[in-house]
């Protein structure tokens, strides 16, 4: 709004200009520390995988899996076959199977089920 301090802020100061081209800084980074891990050097762990049990389906899912996890088609597999036959398809089977926590397959068996498609008679539809 006032034009004099507007002019004040864009004047330039020749005598902070030179003081400024005197200042000269150099700036260096702390040394880095790296912990001692007792001079032992340890290589990464590998993670263990294993080869999936696909069947039918293994052109749509992954070939490789790390133990301990399954892929999206064993999990429908193993879901269908526990639904199917569930005296032979036990949690333990399961989880030995395809290397899972039994505590894990428990879990997974409970809260997910696999989707059942149901037609119904030509004859009936008129009633839904």
């Amino acid at each position: 709004d006032h034009p004099e301090i507007q002019e004040e802020i864009y004047r330039k100061d020749d005598r902070l200009l030179t003081l400024l081209k005197d200042v000269y800084v150099e700036s260096r980074d702390p040394p880095v520390r790296v912990k001692d891990g007792g001079g032992e050097h340890l290589p990464c762990k590998q993670e263990e995988k294993r080869l999936t049990k696909l069947g039918h389906l293994g052109d749509l899912d992954v070939k490789k899996v790390p133990k301990g996890k399954i892929s999206i088609v064993e999990a429908l597999t193993l879901l269908n076959n526990h639904k199917l036959h569930p005296q032979i398809w036990t949690a333990e089977k399961i989880a030995v199977e395809y290397s899972l926590e039994l505590k894990e397959v428990n879990c997974l068996l409970e809260f997910f089920i696999p989707f059942a498609v149901q037609e119904f008679p030509k004859e009936t539809k008129k009633a839904i």
